[in-house]
């Protein structure tokens, strides 16, 4: 056993627990969260386990009418917490200084959870970004900046980051982000936004003075929306889509439920008071690897690198400009 094995944080919870298990006898009464793209997938039953816990959550999603039919059930149920929907489409920079600017009193949870995955072509944002790192990356780096003020008066507040283990191969190319001289690599950029997020959970460290923590989660194999810009033929290559094009998750694929549990458990678990900076996938925290490892699962060391995580810092900084 290493060292880092002895320093990481273990829980009890076994990589099928769902997101109602992690969070049960916990009270989040009073406790306000904003879960980004919470009204579907990943990010819908995230809102469910904050709601059953107390929490006031707000979803924050590009489309909120998507969020009518999760509105209405959780607002119906018997709980004083309400559950309310804003618009943000984090590919949009007004958009998300427009969220920023409105939101008033203290964060005590902010879950980036939108996300997109392996856009066929280079498409750009109003601002000029390649999408995927506008939408997984730059966009939650200008929310989290913007609501620096409303998490610090928290006193207590923790971000959780929605990364992937597609982060492995795929550092953060500091000459060229946004793809614009390299070739475009759909999985390329999809795996080095969820660098980028890791990182920024790093990052976060400079606000531990404010009691803000910050750490990413991977949810595992889920099918959900996020596969929309899969093609047909590439999802049964992974043996998840039968010949007549319904999906058929394998053995080891999670329900919604069961991938939303370890960002809950982020979110929400005494177990993590004070943890920072740090990659949880199956409810656990990862074991680290290190360059020619073959193992399935971990983080990789280019994505805690702190060197690396002020170095992205200062480059979304000077990317987005004042918030």
């Amino acid at each position: 056993m290493t060292t880092d094995d002895l320093r990481r944080v273990t829980t009890p919870f076994t990589p099928k627990a769902s997101a109602r298990d992690v969070v049960d006898g916990i009270d989040l009464t009073g406790r306000r969260a904003v879960v980004t793209g919470g009204s579907t997938g990943l990010g819908a039953e995230t809102v469910r386990a904050l709601h059953s816990a107390g929490a006031e959550v707000t979803i924050a999603t590009r489309r909120p009418r998507t969020a009518d039919a999760l509105l209405a059930e959780l607002n119906s149920a018997s709980s004083a917490a309400r559950v309310r929907v804003e618009a943000l489409d984090l590919a949009d920079l007004a958009s998300v200084r427009s969220f920023t600017r409105a939101w008033s009193g203290p964060l005590d949870i902010l879950v980036a959870n939108a996300g997109i995955l392996a856009l066929p072509e280079r498409t750009l944002t109003p601002d000029g970004w390649e999408l995927q790192l506008a939408t997984n990356y730059l966009g939650h780096f200008a929310l989290t900046l913007g609501l620096h003020s409303a998490l610090r008066q928290a006193e207590s507040a923790r971000i959780v980051v929605v990364s992937s283990g597609a982060h492995r191969d795929s550092p953060v190319d500091f000459e060229d982000p946004q793809y614009e001289r390299r070739p475009y690599d759909p999985w390329g950029a999809y795996g080095q936004s969820k660098s980028a997020d890791i990182l920024l959970t790093v990052g976060v460290r400079r606000w531990a003075g404010d009691g803000i923590t910050a750490n990413a989660a991977n949810p595992g194999y889920i099918l959900t929306g996020l596969q929309r810009h899969v093609d047909d033929d590439t999802m049964r290559a992974f043996g998840v889509m039968d010949s007549e094009g319904k999906l058929t998750p394998l053995p080891y694929y999670k329900t919604p439920e069961q991938g939303a549990a370890t960002s809950v458990l982020l979110a929400t678990s005494p177990l993590l008071k004070g943890v920072t900076g740090r990659y949880f996938e199956d409810n656990q925290e990862a074991r680290t690897v290190r360059g020619d490892d073959t193992e399935p699962g971990g983080v990789a060391e280019h994505a805690l690198d702190p060197e690396s995580a002020d170095r992205l810092w200062e480059y979304a900084t000077g990317t987005i400009g004042d918030m």
